[in-house]
């Protein structure tokens, strides 16, 4: 079976209706307008990929290689252009999705499952993780949310109304509390209640960005004490709106806490959907969900070939 059916084709086409105006429209438009593949088209589609912030190097890297298989192939029609696009985006993306392979499988070995989300306040860091624990839970998991930013006042009701609406556990403590001790008690929770999966909110700001970064080490080192092996996964929210700064921001996180995956948000109110590829390429580290829509549902496992056709507004015959 392939778990990508599962997916709303038709809202992600939806969602990602502004980087597809912005980016695929105007390279349809310019195709159209030309009667063959020369140096100037290839020129103009490098400068449209580049203002969709698919970023410099990914988007000279793919018009070289369209450069290429046009000279080696010989292909000379305006026609082909649109495939040879797409075929050199979904490459450059890349990733090994099995389509057969559940994105929330939780293996029974490495229960409770600890997911560890980190980001700067403001991306979507607390919708991410409602609906993070609503998908687990649509998989018959048990899942506990671990409230460790402490720091906001607003930030534990906020996360407390997210599992209500993903009817799961929140494991908090009072506004100031210790961050680590949150995780570490909701871990422990996690045990004695037999749960499958823990995702531990974390805090987006402090008075300094290193005060910040000292803070998620720490909160990592005590998981660690418990398990070695946890957090299992660490997951940095990102807004896709925010383009090249989403970058900075992956490289930072990553330096301080190790990042296995990274969550896009509000691609659907932006036309810098390019910002997932230049992510991809350019810091090897894998988008594992990408949100186009305030709904529970919306926050979608992220598969490159859906993405792409998405993008194109290609129909696929398996979804």
């Amino acid at each position: 079976m392939n778990w990508f059916k599962k997916i709303s084709f038709s809202r992600l086409t939806e969602g990602l209706s502004k980087t597809r105006d912005g980016m695929v429209g105007k390279i349809n438009r310019l195709v159209k307008a030309r009667g063959t593949i020369d140096e100037e088209t290839l020129e103009e589609i490098e400068e449209i990929l580049i203002a969709a912030d698919v970023g410099v190097d990914t988007a000279m890297t793919i018009t070289e290689r369209i450069r290429e298989r046009v000279e080696r192939d010989k292909y000379e029609s305006t026609e082909e252009l649109d495939a040879l696009i797409r075929d050199e985006m979904q490459v450059l993306i890349g990733g090994d999705e099995d389509p057969g392979a559940n994105p929330f499988a939780v293996p029974r070995d490495k229960r409770p499952y600890v997911i560890m989300v980190v980001g700067v306040n403001g991306v979507g860091k607390t919708t991410s993780i409602g609906k993070l624990a609503h998908h687990y839970k649509s998989e018959a998991y048990n899942v506990i949310i671990g409230a460790a930013d402490t720091y906001r006042a607003a930030a534990n009701e906020q996360l407390e109304i997210w599992a209500q609406r993903a009817g799961v556990d929140i494991i908090q403590q009072a506004h100031g509390a210790d961050p680590a001790a949150v995780a570490f008690d909701a871990i422990d929770a996690a045990k004695a209640r037999q749960s499958d999966v823990v995702i531990i909110d974390t805090a987006g700001r402090l008075h300094t960005r290193v005060n910040l970064m000292e803070e998620l080490k720490k909160i990592k080192r005590v998981m660690q004490k418990q398990d070695p092996e946890k957090p299992h996964e660490v997951f940095l929210v990102v807004d896709g709106s925010t383009g090249q700064n989403a970058i900075q921001q992956a490289r930072m996180f990553n330096e301080a806490v190790g990042i296995t995956g990274l969550i896009v948000t509000k691609l659907d109110g932006t036309a810098k959907g390019g910002i997932v590829f230049a992510i991809t390429r350019e810091l090897n580290i894998p988008v594992r969900y990408i949100g186009v829509g305030e709904k529970l549902e919306d926050l979608q496992p992220f598969d490159r070939k859906t993405f792409v056709d998405a993008l194109f507004q290609i129909e696929r015959e398996t979804l």
